[in-house]
């Protein structure tokens, strides 16, 4: 979560668009205990329309930060001005292939992206239901037999998630521990643990691949390695790229959202109490919970020359379209700090906006809303455990860990 120090600032950019703001460490966004890095962030909304921020990014290069939504969403649209072809993951190596469909621009991207919006489609989340609605009451259940608090992150909210991902991989959750871990340190690590859990995955990822190309079975590898693009096979760089990025997405983003979303409730028990009353309500409640409390930013690449809304944005700068930001933006909507679980018309980011909308959104949305639904069906009124802290924390991907619930008399005495 530590951010090495900032590149000289390009001569293009003026002296009055400069901000010293950063995604993992300005004040509220570094680890800090009962900390809120979504609301900290939305601070930029006093400020400029657009910035540039010259410690934005891990590796110290500068962003141009995008604090309206709008025009996050023109960003996000124009692919042919702002790709996406980072290779974030393969840098780390020393290395620049793409994640597959996530760093392909158009019109390659679309084909990837129609070979697999299929694998990820409401009816085949239908599908999976009975299996994420299972994997939960089976982790909670457990959870209330063996006492009256929890660390509900190392017990429920990264088994739950990961669980669910790992099944749609087609992996068994024995080794949901040691995947964990190489996922925190690719995404929080420092700058020798961010490589070597790189080169694990990877090499993970070339490993199972090659193990289902000699015996496929009925999971998504073996998809990969049977299917066909422009009526050829994939190539092995192809299928490395699409099987890194879809076991790096589900190994920490859906269980931040949902650690989020319980911290929340912990603190607002008439919230809580309000969605107990009627369970219905959870579904509608959940998308104000991803609209305040999202974990992602998207940065692109300019591919040439543009102006944008006063901006001088020069080819090969890069530009933030942070979810955190958009989603508290107050031209987008009304009292954004607060917290309405019955707020209508959501028209949040949480999962990014235009060709690049998050493949994985539908099954996410499921697992929040079944994770909701059981958590509260069979623990009682929960609350921070006293004496605890959790503790959150910005940078790519925000997360909460330490959060140690207290469903005990005792403890609400």
């Amino acid at each position: 979560m530590e951010t090495m120090a900032a590149r000289p600032i390009p001569a293009h950019v003026p002296p009055d668009m400069i901000g010293n703001f950063s995604l993992f460490s300005s004040p509220g966004l570094e680890p800090t205990p009962n900390g809120d890095p979504q609301a900290a962030s939305a601070v930029v909304h006093d400020g400029p329309r657009i910035f540039y921020s010259p410690v934005n990014t891990r590796d110290g290069k500068g962003t141009w930060v995008i604090t309206r939504a709008q025009d996050q969403r023109r960003v996000l649209q124009d692919p042919e001005t702002f790709s996406s072809h980072r290779s974030i993951f393969a840098s780390a190596l020393g290395e620049s292939w793409p994640m597959i469909p996530l760093e392909l621009d158009p019109p390659e991207h679309g084909k990837f992206r129609s070979l697999l919006n299929p694998l990820l489609s409401p009816k085949r989340v239908m599908a999976l239901e009975t299996a994420v609605r299972e994997r939960a009451s089976v982790l909670i259940d457990r959870i209330a037999a063996s006492g009256t608090s929890c660390d509900v992150m190392t017990d429920f909210a990264f088994p739950f998630a990961v669980n669910i991902f790992l099944r749609f991989l087609g992996l068994s959750d024995d080794r949901l521990d040691e995947f964990v871990g190489w996922a925190n340190d690719l995404l929080h690590g420092d700058n020798v643990k961010r490589p070597a859990a790189a080169r694990t995955i990877v090499a993970f990822i070339d490993e199972l691949s090659a193990d289902r190309r000699r015996q496929p079975v009925d999971d998504f590898m073996s998809f990969l390695v049977q299917s066909r693009i422009d009526d050829r096979p994939l190539t092995d760089m192809e299928i490395r790229g699409t099987g890194v990025l879809l076991f790096i997405a589900g190994l920490d983003t859906v269980a931040a959202a949902i650690g989020f979303d319980l911290n929340y409730l912990a603190r607002h028990q008439a919230d809580q109490q309000w969605l107990r009353d009627d369970p219905k309500r959870i579904v509608l409640a959940a998308e104000e919970l991803l609209r305040a409390y999202p974990t992602v930013q998207m940065i692109r690449v300019a591919t040439r020359d543009v102006d944008f809304e006063g901006a001088p944005i020069r080819k090969g700068d890069y530009v933030s379209c942070a979810t955190m930001i958009a989603n508290r933006d107050p031209l987008e909507f009304a009292d954004p700090a607060r917290i309405d679980l019955a707020r209508e018309d959501n028209r949040h980011t949480a999962f990014a906006y235009g060709p690049h909308r998050c493949l994985g959104s539908h099954l996410a949305r499921r697992e929040i809303v079944v994770g909701l639904e059981e958590w509260l069906k069979r623990i009682p009124t929960f609350r921070i455990k006293s004496g605890t802290a959790p503790v959150t924390y910005g940078g790519h991907v925000f997360g909460i860990e330490n959060l140690i619930l207290d469903w005990s008399q005792e403890d609400a005495a």
